[in-house]
């Protein structure tokens, strides 16, 4: 039987043994009378790792994102953000659904960033014509990109001369910090790998910068289900309420924290493994004729069909489908390395893709 090699999203890791056995090993409670004790354990060390003051476990990072929107922003706010980020894009408008909160997304420029001078013109005048300007959004990394320190230093600042508050979607957050973490080893270091206390120092760097910051724990890091919101205390009891409406209250699940938790302990270094596995991928798909591959800075590749390739997308992937490798895509494909793939899988991928174009 051909090997499944599922490059589809790093959402499609499973639990390790070891995660496994730490879930089953947790102590519970009923999260909702908050006397979980993994999940207030979670919580209080995904907010101590970052440097916020509390955090909350949530189910889903969209619901992070909702709550960390609707407890910064009141009905008639909005909040600056991009057109490609996911809150806006991708999460069925939730904050203008459920809160009234209108966003004011902005153009990309080719690295990701937002301009600081489109940010700056956004910003509302206080005129009972325009929305309340409220917060500025900001996704790291975004599709597979890093945001270099330096900008979103200089973007939070500049955010926060204006009055507004700062929440990144650091959905991918770890993997943001281990690709930095290994643009800051001196030169003579870059062949070691980078490790787990450089990678959270770099998370915490990133995370600083601003006033809320949602961490997800199933992707990269590898557990089933959950991600965290932080901030002050203030904050997070107002997301804590939205949380409730929302529905993400929920009992016993320091089954899930416990998973979490075993991530953040074991599986935050080896993220450098998977972006190390998609710069392998993107190698071996150089050179063929009609593709186009984006250097990838992290986890996932992009791949643009052109020309002739481009009537191919419908077969190609389904030649893939044959040759048990999944992705996404058509006439855009992206690839996502994670735990779960390694290099014979990503060889086998590169081999497949190859052998299509040959044929």
């Amino acid at each position: 039987m051909t090997k499944i090699i599922d490059l589809r999203s790093d959402t499609v890791t499973q639990p390790t043994a070891a995660m496994r056995a730490a879930m089953l090993a947790a102590p519970l409670g009923d999260d909702v009378f908050a006397d979980d004790p993994s999940v207030n354990a979670l919580q209080d060390k995904i907010a101590a790792l970052l440097g916020f003051e509390a955090a909350l476990f949530v189910p889903t990072g969209t619901q992070s994102n909702l709550c960390a929107i609707l407890a910064h922003c009141q009905r008639g706010d909005e909040y600056i953000v991009g057109q490609m980020a996911h809150c806006y894009r991708w999460e069925g408008g939730g904050a203008a659904v459920f809160g009234s909160v209108q966003p004011q997304p902005l153009n990309h420029q080719p690295d990701g960033t937002l301009s600081l001078a489109d940010i700056d013109a956004a910003i509302k005048p206080d005129d009972a014509h325009f929305a309340r300007t409220k917060l500025l959004a900001l996704e790291n990394t975004l599709g597979g990109k890093l945001l270099p320190l330096e900008y979103i230093q200089a973007a939070t600042a500049l955010a926060h001369s204006k009055g507004l508050s700062r929440h990144l979607d650091g959905a991918r957050l770890f993997n943001a910090a281990a690709a930095q973490a290994a643009l800051l080893q001196p030169v003579a270091e870059r062949t070691h790998p980078v490790r787990h206390d450089q990678v959270v120092a770099q998370a915490r760097a990133i995370a600083q910068c601003f006033d809320s910051v949602s961490v997800c724990f199933s992707k990269g890091l590898g557990a089933p289900v959950g991600s965290a919101l932080c901030g002050s205390r203030d904050f997070i009891a107002r997301a804590h309420r939205i949380r409730k409406m929302a529905g993400g209250g929920m009992r016993q699940s320091g089954l899930l924290a416990a998973a979490a938790t075993y991530a953040l302990d074991h599986h935050v270094q080896r993220l450098a493994d998977d972006h190390a596995l998609a710069r392998r991928l993107a190698q071996g798909l150089a050179g063929i004729d009609g593709l186009v591959v984006e250097p990838p800075q992290t986890n996932i590749v992009f791949v643009d069909l052109t020309g002739a390739a481009r009537e191919q997308s419908t077969a190609l992937l389904a030649h893939l489908e044959q040759h048990g490798i999944r992705a996404t895509g058509l006439y855009r494909l992206r690839f996502v390395t994670h735990l779960d793939v390694d290099a014979p899988g990503v060889d086998q991928a590169v081999a497949a893709i190859r052998q299509f174009f040959q044929a």
